[in-house]
């Protein structure tokens, strides 16, 4: 390639906004003529050629922040208006377009820092798991402590034989992304640790200790195989940008740019930070009212209606309409950075929810009204409107933990909360809606992704050169036109072969084939090899709306049904079905976003790999490790159904009570002329649903029904299923002064400050939730709750009723 510099991407620096590039200065020209570069009487709009200027000689590090002169002109002749109106190429404006290829990540102080946050986020994300509060370690908490690591060990002198290990040279972007991307790796607790963990509590065999941790690690694995396989079209293309990405981005660009340069976004990421990191303390320990301010519950507090439709400061309180928050620990970041596309279709489905929950219930369908309106658990039959009786649903298994239909017909069939039920119908619409959705508008796309099963593809491996994967992939100048600016400057590395993530790929079924037998787990090698179709099927769909709409669609449900009608009657299969089945998929898409991620920093494509494989087999130990640990210690308190203010197997109860109910009772629940028969026929009605909105946009293409996705509205109309829902309003104020009034008008300041903002008030809200986990919360085993007043009230902290049933 030749060396060229390409304009300024992001908000213009000054000067001549095209030839303006991001070293510090002003302007290009002023960095050119610094480099020795006087000669630049031609201005090219958006690239100057510095070799023709310079005779080739131009630094190493300018040199390969180039791409051609006649590739795609970023920015040219547009506004920053014009820049903003493009969701699917925002990260070209918001993010810098450049690299330095001598920054090496592949320092001791990576690995020292890397393995040793590995080894932090996996055993907190594992005890998380067992507590009675959930803390998720995001990616800004990670940035934030692993940078200060960095600059702390930067004290180390240089001289010495520890300084020239962990203090080499100032700590560089890409340093910090490999050690995020490998400690953010690790964070996630493995949902094989929630198998094995309900296999030791409620099943007679566990497996041993090798067979559970090779069963986490391949669990784990399979996905990233899966998709590394599909990098080229879920991860290359400028349209799949992963909105999540952009504000960690911002803040790596943010924390390691030349100060001179990036001094107004670190004012803005430090008082953002700062700021949310006092503020919590209010509404998160000393005046919890502000999570949930509702007039109408205020005004009314005797009415269960008003407590259903107002409500929603408490866990499965109510639908929180009308409620303000003013934690931004329940608002979340994603309110400043999904885009406004996506924003909308949520709102849509919001509104949807509403009458839907409210006329699901009030009509009394599925006998609403004599279980609670809000909650996740089976009940019995004999429940009614006064008293909720759960679901005793160890009394229908027999001794190996499979269905007995004789001791079934005693208890009798359980139900679901009405809401409970529309939420996973309208679930399993969202899931075939997404493929109808993406076959439609993003056929292209798909279609190239199966490019490789043409005869013609499968012709060309049998030729010799294909063979030859050593050898670095020579591309046409209209191939470099086409190709996304932050990928081109990739091409200076040598990407991860395929055969790479074939290798895990195959490994990991091999390993995981021979586990599901080990673990007695009654799942057939065929439901196997099934649960991996279905998974590298939804990977590509689930993983295409993830990189266009920042939306991730939960494929459980539609994965556990198909488990059930494959084997049914057995509850511990329908485990292990899902955790291939669906497990797979949510790993594919955070090696998607991880990939995405490593391409913005450019960091080379071998080190993301190494990274995220490494972060995985951390993990995958210490999961185990904690998991054996704490149901070992801790088994009484996790079965029992209050636990205790440190230790809760709610969640683990949770997810053997859905194992319970699709692997053992689908037939009794779901089959034609049940109760919930319906909720299958959601994946019918998905199918079909997305095509009337077609058809409207093809006809009248100027009106804007394109913007409408049925897929994403659909899973909405379950969205207020659980939780504290009082944050909504909130959400969509902040979303719509970020995504409409900001990206509308104020797009130089939404460019350049958004993300970072973003980042700031993330960072700041996950530190301080971490540490009034173990200074008040009792995550250190002994709480200290505050005072109690008319702010800190004992009931629901909006004062609204308490239904009576629940006592």
């Amino acid at each position: 390639m030749d060396s060229r510099i390409p304009g300024q991407v992001g908000a213009p620096l000054g000067g001549d906004p095209q030839l303006a590039f991001n070293t510090g200065h002003s302007t290009g020209i002023e960095a050119l003529e610094e480099l020795g570069v006087h000669d630049v009487s031609e201005k090219r709009t958006g690239y100057v050629t510095a070799a023709e200027k310079n005779d080739g000689n131009i630094n190493d590090q300018i040199r390969h922040i180039a791409t051609d002169e006649e590739s795609i002109d970023i920015g040219k002749g547009m506004t920053a208006s014009e820049k903003v109106d493009n969701p699917e190429e925002i990260a070209l404006y918001a993010l810098h377009v450049e690299d330095d290829p001598s920054l090496n990540p592949w320092t001791m102080r990576t690995w020292f820092l890397g393995l040793g946050l590995s080894c932090f986020s996996s055993v907190l994300a594992t005890i998380y798991q067992y507590k009675p509060q959930g803390i998720v370690l995001s990616a800004t908490f990670l940035c934030v402590v692993s940078y200060v690591l960095a600059r702390i060990l930067e004290f180390i002198p240089k001289s010495g034989f520890i300084g020239r290990w962990l203090n080499p040279h100032a700590f560089n972007h890409k340093e910090h992304a490999a050690i995020l991307i490998m400690s953010s790796t690790a964070a996630r607790s493995a949902m094989a640790a929630e198998v094995i963990a309900v296999q030791r509590l409620w099943y007679t065999e566990t497996p041993n200790a090798a067979v559970c941790i090779f069963l986490i690690f391949s669990s784990q694995a399979l996905g990233y195989g899966i998709a590394g396989l599909l990098r080229k079209v879920l991860v290359y293309p400028t349209k799949f940008f992963y909105p999540a990405n952009l504000p960690i981005m911002s803040l790596l660009e943010t924390l390691h740019r030349k100060r001179e340069s990036t001094k107004p976004q670190l004012k803005v990421f430090y008082w953002a930070f700062g700021l949310i990191f006092v503020w919590e303390l209010v509404p998160e320990y000393m005046m919890p009212i502000l999570t949930a301010v509702n007039v109408f519950c205020l005004a009314k507090r005797n009415s269960m209606v008003f407590s259903r439709l107002f409500g929603g400061g408490n866990g499965n309180e109510g639908l929180g309409f009308l409620s303000l928050c003013f934690d931004f620990q329940y608002i979340g970041s994603s309110a400043l950075y999904l885009p406004l596309k996506t924003q909308f279709n949520t709102f849509v489905g919001y509104v949807l929810c509403l009458g839907t929950f409210m006329g699901v219930y009030y009509g009394n369908i599925w006998r609403a009204k004599d279980f609670p309106f809000l909650s996740q658990l089976l009940f019995s039959p004999q429940s009614n409107s006064t008293a909720y009786i759960t679901f005793n649903q160890t009394a229908v298994l027999d001794a190996n933990g499979k269905l007995d239909e004789a001791k079934l017909a005693v208890e009798g069939v359980p139900y679901m909360a009405a809401t409970f039920a529309a939420y996973v119908l309208t679930q399993n619409l969202a899931i075939t809606a997404t493929i109808t959705h993406l076959c439609l508008y993003n056929w292209d796309d798909l279609k190239s992704s199966w490019a490789f099963l043409s005869p013609s593809s499968l012709k060309s491996l049998l030729k010799p050169s294909a063979w030859k994967f050593w050898k670095q992939v020579e591309h046409t100048e209209e191939q470099l036109d086409e190709m996304d600016p932050h990928y081109k400057l990739m091409l200076n590395y040598n990407d991860a072969p395929d055969w790479w993530y074939g290798l895990v790929f195959l490994a990991s079924g091999v390993v995981g084939l021979i586990c599901i037998y080990e673990a007695n787990s009654g799942m057939s090698w065929w439901a196997f090899i099934i649960a991996t179709i279905l998974a590298s099927i939804l990977v590509l769909f689930m993983g295409a709306q993830f990189g266009l709409t920042g939306f991730s669609l939960p494929v459980q449900p539609i994965i556990q049904m198909i488990g059930a009608y494959l084997e049914p009657g057995n509850p511990l299969t329908n485990m292990y079905f899902t955790l291939y089945g669906y497990n797979t998929v949510g790993q594919g898409l955070v090696l998607l976003q991880d990939l995405k991620l490593g391409q913005y920093a450019k960091l080379s494509p071998k080190c993301t790999f190494v990274m995220q494989m490494i972060g995985t087999l951390v993990g995958s130990i210490l999961n185990y490790v904690i998991t054996l640990t704490i149901t070992t210690n801790q088994r009484e308190i996790l079965l029992s159904i209050e636990g205790t203010h440190i230790w809760s197997g709610a969640g683990l109860q949770s997810f053997n009570t859905q194992a319970i109910t699709w692997g053992g009772l689908a037939k009794q629940m779901y089959s034609t002329g049940s109760t919930y028969q319906w909720v299958p026929l959601g994946l019918v009605i998905g199918f079909v649903a997305p095509v009337p909105i077609y058809v409207l946009h093809r006809f009248f293409p100027k009106v804007g029904f394109n913007y409408l996705n049925v897929s994403i509205i659909a899973w909405h109309i379950g969205w207020l299923v659980t939780g504290i829902n009082s944050a909504i309003i909130s959400f969509f104020l902040v979303a719509f002064w970020s995504q409409f009034y900001l990206r509308r008008y104020k797009p130089d300041w939404f460019l350049k400050f958004n993300y970072v903002l973003c980042a700031g008030l993330d960072g700041g809200t996950q530190v301080i939730v971490f540490i009034m986990s173990f200074a008040f919360a009792g995550a250190s085993g002994k709480p200290v709750p505050f005072p109690t007043y008319w702010g800190n009230n004992g009931g629901n902290i909006d004062f609204c009723m308490v239904d009576p049933a629940n006592g």
